[in-house]
């Protein structure tokens, strides 16, 4: 399914490349949600988005619940992970799970060991555009006004931690208490806060 020229695709592309070549475990994002040898927590993507994430977390033995609460995404990541399931990466996608709606209100019932928040990042400062894609992507979605609202309700509902990712030099959305500790990336951060 095409939807504003965006398809989402985890058999090739970007998503292939950093399935074979990203590094395993030893990643930021593996680090910040505790993938750890023995350690394959069940994580909650509470913004899926592109489900890019999910994908790496799941290709390294992570269960994993995708939320989304744009129609158009959501319909877009079920017709890209029914499209795998016929692949090579069936396995990996049996470790998915999608599910439409707002995370607010569904992260209760979940009982998830860990949260992943990924919302719309604010704009960038530098003249330099934003990829398409992404731009497709904020188009589809828009804004997440209540990015604050759910990094709450995760912090009362994860039972190991919740993991903020967010453009590096980008000030901790205003309302949310100290993380526990970060993890920096050359333009992206994680913060995570211990449970």
């Amino acid at each position: 399914m095409v939807y504003a020229g965006l398809k989402i695709d985890f058999t090739s592309g970007t998503v292939a490349h950093r399935l074979r070549f990203g590094g395993g475990r030893g990643q930021d994002l593996p680090k910040a949600v505790g993938l750890k040898k023995a350690a394959n927590p069940h994580v909650v993507d509470a913004t899926a988005g592109l489900g890019r994430d999910a994908f790496l977390l799941a290709s390294l033995g992570a269960r994993v619940t995708l939320i989304e609460r744009s129609e158009p995404m959501h319909a877009l990541l079920a017709a890209a992970l029914e499209r795998a399931r016929g692949s090579e990466l069936a396995e990996i996608i049996e470790r998915m799970d999608l599910l439409h709606g707002d995370a607010k209100a569904l992260l209760p019932a979940l009982k998830p060991e860990v949260v992943l928040v990924d919302p719309m990042h604010p704009p960038r400062g530098n003249s330099a555009l934003v990829k398409q894609e992404m731009r497709q992507l904020r188009e589809i979605v828009g804004e997440d006004p209540d990015a604050v609202a759910l990094i709450k309700v995760a912090l009362a509902h994860a039972q190991k931690r919740v993991v903020l990712k967010w453009p590096r030099k980008a000030a901790l959305p205003e309302g949310l208490p100290a993380p526990s500790h970060q993890i920096l990336g050359k333009s992206t951060r994680y913060d995570v806060w211990m449970r």
